[in-house]
């Protein structure tokens, strides 16, 4: 008997271990509540109604705030690795590396309790100068402003040759054999706080090679010619590390595209130019024209 009664015992306590252990736990996550009244604010390090873009240093802060936000993510939008930035809020800066001149997004998301979020983009547009070496930006713009024009009198002033040399293989020009057209353009290079322009004065027209006329807005199978066509003014030049393949020996190793058309005397069709030499008074230019070939300008300084 007093088997029979323990085990029943035994019985009733494992019963009771079930009950306990099939009674679902309960939680409390709290409330779940996503932030409200976000505000983003952007400063660009130089910006101002001549350069929207800022100095060309790329840098930037913003200010974030919002009720009820425990944390904010922001995405500065330009996919390298150290694009997203995690923070409590308030301030945060960053820096812009690549050279050029580019719109962004700026997307941040704010964290309340509960994991609900919120999210607000904003665009802005940021230059990005290349830190162009001393001595190059001084011969090219003479500190603050220099003149240049094609160098007539010099064989190759103009030419051309594969993408795969150097050197104007195809064609070099001899001493005053291209329009007029080619030879009157005043090209200016033009300091102006950190960033370097270009203005083109072209009295009028431009000389341009065929495959480059549409490119310019000229049509299709209009020649090599000269054309009449409005340069565009003062244009930003963007300078980066060639990427041509050239070595130091050929090259400063050194270019800049030309915003808009990108015209500097000889139209091409193309707006990169890489600078093969330069001194403080000639210079010697390489670029793929529309006709995917290269093509060469020697220029000097105007007396």
């Amino acid at each position: 008997m007093k088997y029979y009664i323990k085990t029943i015992g035994t019985i009733l306590f494992a019963l009771g271990l079930g009950i306990t252990a099939c009674k679902k736990a309960e939680y409390s996550l709290g409330s779940i509540t996503a932030p409200t009244n976000l505000v983003l604010t952007d400063t660009i390090q130089g910006q101002n109604t001549a350069n929207l873009g800022g100095d060309g240093s790329g840098n930037i802060s913003i200010n974030v705030s919002g009720n009820n936000a425990l944390s904010y993510k922001v995405d500065f939008g330009d996919s390298t690795t150290n694009a997203v930035k995690t923070f409590l809020g308030g301030s945060l800066s960053y820096k812009y590396s690549k050279p050029g001149e580019y719109d962004y997004t700026l997307n941040v998301t704010a964290i309340g309790t509960g994991g609900a979020v919120s999210i607000l983009s904003k665009k802005i547009h940021i230059v990005v100068v290349f830190q162009l070496d001393s001595v190059i930006a001084v011969s090219l713009n003479g500190n603050i402003s220099k003149v240049w024009i094609t160098d007539r009198n010099a064989t190759g002033h103009v030419g051309v040759g594969p993408v795969t040399t150097f050197t104007p293989d195809y064609y070099s020009a001899t001493p005053n054999t291209r329009s007029d057209c080619l030879y009157d353009d005043e090209i200016t290079f033009r300091k102006d706080g950190s960033n370097i322009y270009l203005t083109l004065d072209n009295k009028g027209q431009s000389f341009m090679i065929n495959a480059a006329t549409a490119f310019y807005g000229m049509g299709t199978n209009s020649g090599d010619n000269c054309y009449t066509i409005d340069p565009g003014g003062k244009k930003l030049l963007i300078f980066s590390a060639a990427t041509s393949g050239s070595t130091a020996d050929i090259s400063t190793r050194i270019q800049f595209n030309v915003s808009g058309n990108g015209l500097v005397n000889l139209g091409t069709g193309a707006n990169g130019y890489e600078i093969l030499t330069l001194t403080d008074s000639t210079m010697q230019l390489r670029n793929i024209g529309a006709d995917g070939l290269a093509w060469y300008q020697k220029l000097k300084v105007k007396n």
